[in-house]
């Protein structure tokens, strides 16, 4: 049995995928596909920290939404564009300017981060970031780190205890992406703003407004690392080396706004 399982774990960490700055990822596709679907069954069962707006009561709002993500999702570069979800959702808390994405493509946006932005072409960048962190499976690669290789091997073997799947899903949102995926991030949602109208460098506008503001609690999504401004150089220098033909679209975002609850 021992041998086996030696065998096993030799076979599976030979077949792991490594993302470009070498992490390892021992999960399927598939399974980050159902490690999402978990953590979406987790949010939407604790509506007292997860006020998940009501897309009968708000079609406007989710109608605005799922247009912004799906002239994100046109874009080419989207390795699983049509093998994830790509759901969205809008949290109800005006308090918080966040947005983030679950393993599979499972999004959530908050309403104050929608609030707060000024056009569509910034919450694009936004989006694109959260698409990003999804798409380069950048959960499960933390997850490794986090966990252990050992039992992530299990997991990804199918071999996890009752209920383990379902905490790990829990313990997702208390993951901290690395500087390389806080990074990597955004230079592809610049990538993907760079294939539609927007203009490319929108993530750009959300750090620059947080840090012209001064804002003592920053969002989790702006992370202590790498540095704000820093991030804002990045973004834009990103899109000029991609020539970037994008406009600053403010669309209906007034509208999008105003189809919130107040």
């Amino acid at each position: 049995m021992k041998r086996i399982s030696i065998v096993l774990f030799v076979v599976l960490a030979a077949l792991a995928s490594c993302s470009k700055d070498g992490d390892v990822n021992v999960f399927s596709v598939d399974k980050d596909i159902e490690l999402g679907g978990q953590l979406d069954q987790e949010i939407k069962s604790n509506p007292q920290d997860y006020k998940i707006l009501s897309e009968t009561e708000y079609p406007t709002a989710y109608a605005h939404l799922r247009r912004i993500r799906d002239k994100i999702l046109a874009s080419d570069d989207i390795q699983y564009k049509d093998r994830f979800v790509w759901s969205v959702n809008i949290i109800h808390d005006d308090a918080t300017l966040n947005a983030f994405a679950a393993p599979g493509g499972y999004i959530y946006v908050y309403t104050g981060i929608i609030k707060y932005l000024e056009s569509e072409h910034q919450l694009a960048g936004v989006l694109g970031h959260e698409i990003a962190h999804a798409d380069r499976r950048h959960s499960t690669d933390q997850m490794t780190k986090t966990y252990g290789l050992g039992v992530m091997l299990q997991i990804a073997a199918g071999g996890e205890e009752p209920g383990q799947l379902e905490q790990l899903a829990a313990g997702l949102l208390q993951l901290k992406f690395s500087r390389s995926d806080e990074s990597e991030a955004d230079e592809m949602s610049v990538t993907y703003l760079c294939d539609t109208d927007y203009k490319a460098d929108g993530a750009a506008g959300f750090f620059e407004k947080i840090v012209a503001e001064g804002n003592p609690s920053p969002p989790a999504f702006l992370s202590t690392h790498p540095n704000p401004d820093n991030r804002v150089q990045a973004i834009q220098a990103k899109g000029v080396e991609l020539g970037c033909k994008g406009t600053t679209i403010e669309g209906d975002y007034a509208g999008f706004k105003a189809s919130l609850p107040k």
